[in-house]
């Protein structure tokens, strides 16, 4: 395994962590539990080949994930860093401790390494945590309770410059991969005064986890778009730690041995995925640049998330994932609206397209390949 500095906290962490939002599950993921049987061999597979980084949540697995992770902490802890998050923003101080001393008894330890504030934006840092839940952080960690006060992030490069000035986080976990790299400049921003960098979602949520047959053959030599997701991430001198969510043991043993090749990306390769990758964003927005002008659909009809999904098959050729994501639109929160077959092509939104897309007639193109 290879190791990175984690920003100014001094702790030497291995470049692959291990997230733990998708550990293996029994009885459906709204209503089950992890399988120990399988998520607690895994997670010591991975400690065993010098993983030293694990992510966990409150919420993560129907509220399971840190008690899984606690079980496997056994025999461990005292080599693996640990990092979890507290998503409470409220004035309740009396309520924000109580979600501190859970985490603790379910990870059955004394102290969190890696302590985040959950889903930071600057708008919350300045109305919620300045004010007030900061003070609370810091009394944690005088007590001991926690080592380094760190955040997860949700917002932009600005925001990110701001956060990091503010001299508060030590670590910032982020959003970075091959089809998202909104933050880049804050990540090098952040490295280079000293925040730790943490990235979440190397493969993009899943979506570069499926094969594709656009992506697989833009690195001669890298045939499988998870590996060369994740040689992207690592490839970055400003990121400590890439996590990512696996789910079995052979993803392990495959992440495993990418981040411990030492095997990196070429400036030349770089290069070549900076070329690829602008030239299919420039296609994607030839088709919907997701500026949403065209809703709100008098039938609710999801236009952009639509059309993302169909960019994602037919730019990205990410055609498993897009398929499996248009079946849950209208039926989870983060996919709402209904399907391209509700069209009933009145023509509103074509009229209030800058681009002139034939929508109702791209609807219908959507439909049919991603239920192919």
């Amino acid at each position: 395994m290879i190791y990175r500095m984690l920003g100014r906290t001094g702790l030497r962490v291995s470049q692959l962590g291990f997230g733990c939002m998708r550990l293996p599950m029994k009885g459906g993921m709204t209503e089950g539990t992890v399988d120990r049987e399988l998520a607690v061999p895994m997670l010591h597979r991975a400690f065993e080949a010098g993983v030293n980084y694990v992510d966990t949540a409150v919420g993560y697995c129907n509220g399971d994930s840190q008690r899984a992770v606690g079980d496997a902490l056994k025999g461990w802890r005292d080599r693996i860093i640990v990092s979890t998050k507290n998503p409470d923003y409220g004035t309740d101080e009396a309520q924000w401790w109580h979600h501190l001393e859970e985490s603790l008894e379910r990870l059955q330890t004394d102290y969190i390494d890696i302590y985040n504030h959950h889903g930071i934006s600057w708008e919350r840092y300045e109305e919620h945590v300045l004010p007030r839940v900061s003070r609370w952080m810091v009394k944690a960690k005088e007590q001991g309770l926690i080592r380094h006060i760190c955040c997860s992030f949700h917002d932009d490069n600005e925001a990110l410059k701001r956060l990091v000035d503010t001299g508060y986080p030590e670590v910032i976990t982020v959003q970075y991969n091959l089809l998202d790299r909104s933050l880049e400049e804050g990540i090098a921003y952040a490295h280079e005064k000293g925040v730790g960098i943490v990235v979440m979602g190397p493969v993009g949520g899943g979506r570069l986890g499926a094969p594709s047959e656009v992506l697989s053959t833009m690195i001669p030599g890298i045939n499988r778009v998870p590996e060369l997701a994740l040689r992207f991430v690592l490839a970055n001198p400003h990121v400590s730690v890439a996590l990512s969510g696996m789910s079995t043991l052979q993803q392990v043993e495959e992440n495993v041995a990418t981040a411990s090749s030492g095997a990196t990306l070429s400036e030349a390769e770089l290069a070549a995925i900076d070329e690829q990758m602008a030239r299919l964003s420039k296609m994607a927005d030839l088709y919907c640049s997701g500026c949403r002008y065209c809703l709100p659909c008098p039938n609710e009809v999801n236009i952009p998330v639509l059309f993302e999904l169909y960019n994602m098959g037919r730019v990205y050729g990410l055609w498993d994932v897009a398929r499996a994501r248009y079946a849950k639109v209208g039926k989870i929160p983060w996919l709402p609206g209904k399907t391209a077959d509700a069209c009933v092509e009145c023509g509103e939104c074509e009229e209030k397209c800058p681009q002139r897309i034939a929508i109702p007639a791209q609807l219908a193109e959507a439909h049919q390949a991603l239920t192919a």
